[in-house]
């Protein structure tokens, strides 16, 4: 759970923060974070100071580029 600030030295990192239905991608070679929410086809940049995205980085989990890509659908309401 949760992925170290150093993996983002020298590679593309893909985030899932199931708790919050959002997927988060870092892009190595501009430096730039995205965010992608569950359900959803578009994806937005954020800022490093993002709450979600240093949540998802402390208990999120990685994950890989095929499944950023396809998305995931949102958990159903309670």
């Amino acid at each position: 759970m949760g992925i170290s600030k150093d993996q983002f030295r020298d590679r593309d990192i893909y985030l899932d923060y199931d708790f919050e239905d959002v997927m988060f991608r870092y892009e190595f070679t501009t430096r730039r974070f995205f965010r992608k929410f569950y359900g959803k086809s578009e994806e937005d940049e954020v800022r490093y100071d993002n709450r979600l995205l240093n949540d998802a980085m402390r208990f999120g989990d990685e994950t890989d580029a095929k499944t950023y890509q396809t998305g995931k659908m949102g958990s159903a309401p309670i």
